[in-house]
């Protein structure tokens, strides 16, 4: 686990800006795929393979320490709060509504805004159901499924089914 001070992310603070600036641009005017590649290219600072589908609305608060890999499929209103980092391998699907979180507050209320962060993983071909919410330092394994609405805490093994708040192992494929 790492935790970013607030002088850390004020350090940041530029480039949050510019990227917040183009997410909005990005969710405000119609576009087409190859546009909306482009602009997600812009806004992670590499550029995104054409076989990469991503709807609209679409959200990060950092953009700069997202991965995405061939094929992926990102949904409609799909949250990803990349500060901490996120990977997204080829095959990738992320269903409506999903939010990936690799951030979260210090408990401790004097350095409440500061920042505990740690990197999630979704490996090759592993699907995140509609809603699902993934927290940070999470690894969700090759072909998983995250059930829709699942809330994952810890890491998902290959070829496993997860549902329910927290995520338990309900199958393997």
């Amino acid at each position: 686990m790492t935790m970013l001070t607030t002088a850390a992310i004020a350090a940041e603070q530029p480039l949050i800006d510019q990227n917040q600036r183009l997410v909005q641009h990005l969710n405000t005017a119609p576009h087409t795929p190859a546009e909306i590649r482009q602009l997600v290219g812009e806004i992670t600072g590499q550029p995104l393979d054409a076989s990469v589908e991503i709807r609209l609305p679409f959200y990060t608060d950092y953009g700069r320490k997202l991965t995405i890999g061939k094929r992926v499929m990102i949904n409609d209103q799909v949250q990803l709060t990349d500060l901490g980092g996120i990977t997204l391998e080829d095959d990738v699907l992320l269903g409506p509504g999903a939010a990936l979180i690799s951030v979260n507050h210090q408990l401790a209320p004097e350095r409440r805004r500061d920042l505990d962060v740690r990197p999630i993983h979704i490996c090759q071909n592993a699907w995140v159901g509609a809603k699902a919410i993934i927290l940070p330092g999470v690894t969700v394994g090759k072909n998983a499924v995250v059930a829709a609405g699942a809330v994952v805490t810890k890491d998902v093994p290959e070829n496993a089914v997860v549902a329910g708040v927290p995520a338990k192992v309900i199958k393997i494929i």
